[in-house]
């Protein structure tokens, strides 16, 4: 690859008209900005562009030779989508030279409106395999910001398989968590990070425990602040990244000061072009680097972009926290008579029998969801340890117990699937065209690809979708999928809107283990400093851990057979009380999240949801019987309580 100074684009945050003189200045090809709606940084009343100032901005970068992208990169309620045809339409008018885009329901409206600015898809759209990339190029997206958690070999094979251009985070703030599968901010508070407003649960401080005994599980621990990740930095390692095909350097910062963009600009830019001027005879500059490191906010790491870091990329101490947006809260707990909101329109009475889906982890679950009223079981994606994955024969007697008790098996992915994974499933998809399951459910837009090109499977969209308008519902539809499930954070009223405007039957999860993040960081490993995640998992399968909150909240991690972590939340769903409601909103199928529960669980939660809804469904609209969720209560391994519906609306 002959390097010109084209080859790289160097990209600045923005979010005042100061920092958009200072980033131009200090030598940026490229800046990126929010209007006053719909995107990923809307804390601050005093950042982004109102639409007057848009049009003078993006004026003021071109007649500078330098490129401005917009971000319209925050999840859409039903009831925002007239408004963002509107800003859409406005945008299309004023003609950045892309914007930056997260909810499916964009690209069904930017065909819908002929938008001609190009579209790259937002970090938040959790990119992370060559299927996905594909799906996204066919709705014209030029650009990809991928995922962090992938490293630069990584992307150097998505570029090759896909040709696309990508773009990489090099500098600034970052997630412990997967973007866009975070839900602990918009669940607990009702500020979403997938809309803009996280409060970084992230960086509150937690104690790792023993499960079982509740007890501290090392003397020796570095630190409260377990998933603090520290601000990434790549400028010692810039060869490496020129020379693995990114085109665009992103530097994270739109709430950053002037004086913080032009620095880290500067520092870049002259690296970049000394570099691309004589890679060979290129050498680090200490002094820049000195520079960087002084003004710092964070320590720094690479994160991903070499390889797992481990405990290095975590800030323990919190001494370098430059704020911490929140603290940690109890959550939501459960009322036995909860008062919901009259749906507008009415709907019409509901006669068909409420479908019930349990996810469950093995067989001798599976039995138990059928033996107790389950119409259909999840089951495969993720084995939690000390569990095993399930095999092509565990498969195989599945699906002859469905038959059995006359009820459906619907095989399901693992929400991340990077080129392991992915390689996995194809060779797995092909399998199950023979054992002939019911159906498929994936977790991801690549892995809705795959599925369609491999097997003539049903398939059906999980919540890490995030569905939140018909719009998405008609994309995934359009691409395949003949069931999806609503996201974990939408409300009761979001809920009964997209009831009446889906394009596809509509299931909702209404019990279960949930989790609020998935991390390719191991808490434990980290803390106990193990060699690797998965020599921990190998030497401790037996082991469960929990991160305890300020709250005295117990947040389990479920290790998994990729030995991701994922963070529960402190309390189990529990909406048997809303079934009323839910049943007069339109929503016709429930499920139960019990892949993290024993089998004797698994059934009695079976039982006591089948006969709700079927008294429901006669027409007894009694309030549940608090007897009832004081069994369930006792019953489960963690507290219960109501998830998102704490709020009106998420926002």
């Amino acid at each position: 690859m002959r390097l010109t100074p084209q080859s790289v684009e160097l990209l600045a945050p923005v979010g005042t008209w100061e920092v958009l003189e200072a980033a131009v200045a200090a030598g940026a090809d490229a800046v990126y900005l929010g209007g006053k709606r719909f995107n990923m940084r809307l804390h601050r009343t005093d950042t982004n562009f109102d639409d007057e100032k848009l049009a003078r901005a993006i004026k003021y970068a071109h007649d500078r030779n330098v490129r401005l992208y917009i971000t319209v990169n925050n999840l859409i309620s039903e009831r925002e989508i007239p408004g963002m045809r509107d800003y859409l339409k406005l945008l299309n008018q004023l003609q950045p030279d892309a914007l930056i885009v997260q909810d499916l329901a964009i690209l069904e409206l930017a065909r819908e409106l002929n938008i001609t600015v190009p579209l790259h898809a937002s970090v938040m759209m959790n990119t992370h395999n060559e299927h996905s990339i594909r799906t996204l190029m066919d709705y014209g997206i030029t650009r990809v910001v991928t995922n962090r958690e992938l490293t630069l070999t990584q992307l150097t094979l998505l570029k090759e398989r896909t040709g696309i251009e990508l773009e990489y985070f090099i500098h600034g703030d970052m997630c412990v968590a997967h973007s866009g599968q975070c839900y602990h901010s918009g669940i607990v508070f009702g500020q979403s990070s997938n809309r803009g407003r996280c409060l970084k649960p992230c960086r509150w401080p937690y104690q790792l425990i023993d499960t079982a005994t509740g007890q501290a599980v090392t003397a020796s621990d570095p630190g409260p602040y377990k998933l603090a990740m520290k601000d990434m930095c790549m400028y010692n390692a810039l060869p490496e990244l020129i020379q693995a095909g990114v085109c665009s350097f992103k530097i994270e910062g739109r709430m950053r000061t002037a004086d913080f963009v032009s620095r880290v600009v500067k520092i870049y830019r002259q690296a970049i072009d000394r570099y691309i001027a004589d890679p060979t005879g290129y050498s680090f500059d200490a002094a820049s680097w000195q520079e960087l490191y002084d003004y710092r906010s964070r320590d720094f790491s690479t994160c991903y972009a070499l390889g797992n870091p481990g405990a290095s990329s975590i800030g323990y101490t919190g001494e370098r926290e430059p704020r911490f947006f929140s603290q940690a809260v109890t959550e939501a707990g459960i009322t036995v008579t909860p008062a919901l909101p009259a749906i507008h329109p009415p709907v019409p009475e509901v006669t068909k029998r409420p479908a019930l889906a349990v996810r469950v982890a093995g067989l001798d679950a599976l039995t138990a969801a059928f033996e107790n009223g389950a119409d259909t079981a999840y089951l495969g994606g993720e084995a939690f340890k000390p569990n095993k994955p399930l095999t092509l024969k565990d498969i195989e007697q599945a699906v002859s117990l469905a038959e059995k008790y006359n009820t459906q098996v619907i095989v399901t992915t693992p929400r991340i699937t990077m080129e392991r994974e992915a390689g996995e499933l194809e060779q797995f998809f092909a399998c199950l065209d023979t054992i002939k399951p019911h159906g498929l459910m994936v977790s991801n837009s690549g892995m809705l690809r795959l599925a369609r090109q491999t097997t003539n499977l049903p398939v059906q969209a999980d919540f890490s979708f995030n569905l939140f308008n018909h719009l998405t519902t008609a994309w995934l539809k359009t691409n395949g999928a003949s069931k999806v499930t609503i996201s974990l954070e939408a409300t009761y009223e979001q809920i009964a809107e997209l009831a009446q405007t889906s394009k596809l039957p509509l299931e909702l999860i209404v019990h279960g283990a949930l989790e609020a993040m998935v991390l390719d960081h191991c808490v434990p490993s980290a803390v106990l400093k193990e060699t690797s995640a998965h020599a921990h998992s190998q030497l401790y399968p037996q082991h469960h851990y929990s991160l305890l909150d300020s709250a005295g909240e117990r947040h389990d991690i479920k290790i998994d057979q990729y030995s991701r972590n994922h963070i529960l939340f402190a309390k189990d769903l529990c909406l048997l009380p809303h079934l009323p409601a839910l049943i007069s909103a339109g929503v016709s199928n429930y499920r139960i999240e019990g892949q993290h529960y024993s089998p004797e669980l698994v059934g009695l939660l079976t039982a006591t949801y089948r006969a709700e809804l079927d008294r429901l469904n006669a027409g007894n609209n009694n309030n549940v019987d608090r007897a009832i969720i004081n069994r369930l209560a006792t019953a489960s391994p963690r507290e219960l309580g109501i998830g998102a519906f704490r709020y009106r609306i998420s926002r």
